[in-house]
């Protein structure tokens, strides 16, 4: 595997160094029903601060990603091309060959301890989920956390996961000096296409107790409504369940995203496409033909429908910029005021 040319821009380049070298990679396996067939790489990083390109759309600079890979297996991952920069197989070696950076909150505490840092914003769970099935196993997330709230550094995580309750009183301690947002992702609610494009991950259902758990512990958690899945997750009655579902788990926002299909998670969601829906392939054929984005008049038109929705049932769209203080814990607070979107939706690339 190419260890040694891995750089903390994911875009190996001669003269950056490796984020880790061979020499440092501990290869294991776990004979448990939830770890069976998944091989772990325990790596020790060399740098856990990764700054975003700046041609990125993402609304923030710098993130920290503890894994590479996720069990959680969604056929649609765009992060999936970060795994051939190791030599990986990016279908379901992405699922099954999961890269730990085992030292991330150690390292973390010394890159914030720098005097080059300025304290920027630092966002987690944008390339793979922080809260995946191996968090269980290696807890990198508490460590990580409590080095951000030592330097009352903001920070933001993005989560399909469940396992983040179990930080909850990190959470909350953090929101005490500083801005900490959270959001939960939940594209849908349709049972069946769950469990055929996400595999690996917790329930819709399950995820939005989290949201409603949160809630009821003042912590605000917005909800990621991504990704809305062309021809098969975009019907009206579909958006208007997954609205509703998310405004009764007591969300603060809800921010629609419509699939985009990166090289290398193009070539495996249209495989799946074409074993499970074969009729609809020439369909997102048509639809993707100018690349890995939807046409902007049908991103348009699902943030109109899900933002209409949300007026309806009572909450917004995520409001300008990403970092929000929480709450002290106590009661759970009332859904933020209805705003009337007044620009043109911005397709994201957080899942």
């Amino acid at each position: 595997m190419r260890w040694e040319n891995l750089t903390d821009s994911d875009h190996a380049r001669a003269a950056d160094p490796a984020l880790f070298g061979a020499d440092t990679v501990t290869t294991r396996t776990f004979d448990t029903p939830e770890f069976r067939g998944v091989t772990f790489h325990e790596v020790r990083a060399r740098s856990i601060l990764n700054r975003v390109p700046g041609a990125s759309r993402m609304p923030f600079e710098w993130t920290v990603n503890p894994y590479r890979g996720c069990t959680h297996a969604c056929v649609y991952c765009f992060a999936r091309k970060t795994h051939s920069y190791l030599d990986l197989d990016t279908g379901l070696g992405f699922d099954s060959q999961i890269v730990v950076k085992v030292n991330a909150p150690e390292l973390l505490r010394r890159q914030l301890a720098s005097r080059r840092w300025q304290g920027e914003h630092v966002a987690m769970g944008t390339n793979v989920d922080c809260y995946q099935r191996a968090e269980g196993r290696y807890r990198l997330m508490p460590g990580i956390i409590e080095a951000l709230t030592e330097r009352a550094n903001p920070f933001s995580i993005l989560t399909k996961g469940t396992l983040i309750l179990r930080d909850l009183d990190l959470l909350t301690r953090a929101a005490r000096v500083t801005d900490v947002g959270i959001s939960v992702s939940v594209g849908f609610t349709d049972a069946e296409l769950w469990r055929t494009v996400e595999p690996g991950t917790p329930a819709p259902e399950r995820r939005l107790e989290v949201v409603r758990t949160l809630g009821e512990h003042g912590v605000g958690c917005g909800v990621l409504m991504a990704p809305v899945i062309p021809f098969l997750g975009d019907e009206p009655a579909q958006l208007r369940a997954t609205v509703r579902a998310i405004a009764a788990a007591g969300a603060t926002s809800v921010t629609p995203l419509v699939l985009h299909l990166r090289p290398g998670a193009r070539e495996w969601f249209m495989a799946w496409l074409a074993q499970h829906h074969p009729h609809l392939v020439r369909r997102y054929e048509r639809l993707y033909a100018e690349g890995a984005y939807a046409p902007k008049w049908y991103q348009r038109r699902i943030t109109r429908q899900v933002h209409d929705l949300a007026r309806e049932y009572g909450i917004g769209p995520t409001r300008g910029g990403m970092p929000r203080r929480i709450a002290e814990p106590g009661p759970a607070r009332p859904a933020e005021a209805t705003e009337t979107a007044t620009t043109e939706p911005t397709q994201l690339s957080l899942i």
